[in-house]
């Protein structure tokens, strides 16, 4: 079988969020019968965290850009960030990494200029949320949940990203929370900006309109991959 592009994919951002990335490019690659080329690093949450908290952008950025040399020392050809919060030095980490970072925000400007949403709310942690996308989705109004939905959302964020694992309970919550953003700050779509949303939620079980960050990217990342 042929391969692609080796991919150098940044782990632990929490680990489902990994997780998930392998098994849908392992999926792609087996129904087009080509081999996956990947290289994967583990880096770790809570560092990531006192860099974010500490307002250290380039910190991050030298963080995560360490971890870019091993997978190109090791053959990778482009890197990905599983995960939105830590894009929050998108901009300082493009600019040395020693890889081209294929960033989750491409595809999702993408698909927002093929489906011109102009008011949204995004589900993700605190950061992401009160982040606004970190300025990089123009022409969007982000629509923030109430401060008290915030803090819930992050609360439950965090569970899926540290343990890998959820519940029904967890998916009814946020889905509830969906339906009340919808109607009553009468948003357009719900942006699910956390790969460990896709712990609680999948295609089949979203019973309202939404966009997946994830998703978008996965996509993205495969076309990158095998052209």
């Amino acid at each position: 079988m042929d391969t692609g592009r080796c991919l150098g994919l940044i782990g632990g951002l929490g680990v489902g969020a990994a997780v998930h990335y392998y098994t849908n490019l392992t999926r792609a690659h087996q129904m087009r019968t080509r081999e996956l080329d990947m290289v994967m690093v583990h880096a770790e949450p809570p560092r990531v965290m006192e860099f974010i908290r500490a307002s250290d952008r380039i910190g991050l950025a030298k963080y995560l850009a360490d971890f870019i040399l091993r997978m190109k020392n090791a053959g990778a050809e482009f890197a990905v960030v599983p995960a939105v919060t830590p894009h929050y030095c998108v901009h300082e980490l493009i600019a040395i990494s020693p890889l081209p970072v294929l960033t989750i925000f491409d595809p999702l400007r993408e698909e927002l200029a093929r489906r011109p949403l102009k008011r949204v709310a995004v589900i993700g942690t605190r950061f992401v949320v009160e982040s606004d996308m970190f300025g990089e989705v123009p022409g969007v109004e982000f629509i923030r949940p109430q401060p008290d939905e915030v803090e819930r959302i992050h609360e439950i964020y965090t569970k899926l990203a540290l343990t890998g694992e959820g519940s029904e309970e967890q998916r009814a919550e946020l889905a509830a929370l969906a339906h009340k953003l919808l109607e009553r700050d009468q948003v357009e779509a719900i942006l699910l900006a956390g790969t460990d949303l896709s712990l609680i939620f999948n295609a089949g079980n979203i019973d309202f309109p939404y966009l997946d960050c994830a998703t978008l990217h996965i996509q993205a990342v495969v076309r990158e991959m095998l052209g």
